[in-house]
């Protein structure tokens, strides 16, 4: 059995051993010294990543599909993309199973080896296929859909371990928990999140993962006091008594586009006195904040104003602008981008050759400065 590769009780074929490392992403970025020059790899958790991650969300449930993902991974991480994201509903499933293929072909290939790669995946919604038969309660399950009951995250984190064919995940988020907030209370909510919290505590010592957060859609994206809102402050503190002061929860995903800039606009909690947004508040905290939606869905992949493109230097592309925007935010570590064909990661790595926007510049696209 080659060496990057172990069995492990429960698996029908070998997974992939170790996780993401500081000296796998250095290791990582060294194959890219123009991109490293351009500032496209950051530090995050003591681990270098690219500042564009890899989405699989969208696309059809077919084989070909299934071959297009497959393929873009490969070509992502080849051509200097070591953030992949994904999550076990995405697809039901077969996105993961795509990510595990690439995987499997790149590494036995000897061209990558595991630690240089950001492995992220989610769970929170049902999934059909993947709801287990035992252990879920009605109680645990909210809107018919949504459970962060803990036997449920471990059932889902293990599905997801054998679907990506590795041994633990670099990061594992709880997704979209605000769901919740539709249905039960604020303290139970927190009560929910505490045991959740606990449980991945656990599960990372046992080293099904590395580090845990929250990949929400509107939780993060709220004015203190709006209903469904989700506080950091307070959840780092529920993580604290979970974990004690090196809790794992290191990481959380919030939407930052052209349309949805609320994590730097909006303000979220009081540091030292002043207002502080998401992005502030996150990074005081040694939390990693990783962008998603940046092309909000294709949306931003054309089809944009001439004169909107033209504030940015660098993009040649509609789709690098939008990606360009948010890897420019202040705060934003990694902008995710669904890419589920060559064209698109083509497309999208020309982000490589120009380096963040200055400040200045960014923030003139608030003012309407041309």
């Amino acid at each position: 059995m080659p060496e990057a590769w172990v069995r492990r009780p429960g698996y029908n074929r070998e997974v992939i051993r170790l996780k993401h490392s500081a000296e796998g992403g250095q290791r990582f970025a060294s194959r890219f010294p123009n991109a490293s020059r351009n500032g496209f790899f950051r530090q995050a958790a003591g681990c270098l990543i690219s500042s564009l991650g890899i989405g699989t969300y969208l696309g059809e449930l077919t084989d070909a599909a299934d071959a297009a993902y497959t393929a873009a991974v490969e070509a992502a991480v080849q051509g200097g993309i070591n953030v992949i994201d994904t999550a076990i509903n995405y697809r039901h499933q077969r996105s993961e199973r795509n990510i595990g293929e690439a995987l499997r072909r790149l590494i036995e290939g000897g061209e990558f080896s595991r630690d240089e790669l950001l492995i992220c995946s989610k769970a929170g919604f049902l999934t059909p296929g993947a709801i287990p038969e035992e252990g879920l309660q009605p109680e645990d399950v909210v809107g018919k859909m949504h459970s962060m009951a803990p036997d449920f995250l471990e059932d889902q984190i293990g599905r997801s371990l054998q679907n990506l064919g590795v041994e633990s995940l670099d990061v594992f988020y709880l997704h979209n928990p605000e769901t919740q907030l539709q249905f039960v209370t604020k303290e139970e909510f927190e009560e929910r999140v505490r045991r959740a919290f606990a449980q991945l505590e656990r599960l990372q010592r046992e080293g099904k993962l590395n580090w845990y957060g929250m990949a929400t859609w509107s939780g993060f994206r709220q004015k203190p006091g709006a209903p469904g809102r989700l506080d950091l402050p307070r959840l780092l503190e529920l993580a604290r008594e979970a974990g004690g002061a090196e809790h794992r929860f290191r990481f959380i995903q919030v939407p930052v586009n052209l349309a949805m800039p609320e994590a730097f606009t909006y303000p979220h909690a009081e540091l030292n006195g002043d207002q502080a947004n998401l992005l502030e508040v996150a990074a005081r905290a040694g939390v990693t904040l990783v962008a998603s939606a940046s092309l909000k869905q294709a949306q931003f992949a054309s089809g944009l104003p001439a004169e909107l493109r033209a504030k940015l230097a660098g993009p040649r592309s509609d789709a690098q602008f939008a990606i360009q925007f948010v890897r420019s935010t202040p705060g934003v570590t990694t902008a995710l981008a669904g890419m589920s064909s060559l064209d698109h990661v083509r497309e999208n790595l020309g982000v490589q050759e120009f380096g963040p926007a200055p400040l200045e510049e960014y923030l003139a696209l608030y003012r309407g400065e041309a």
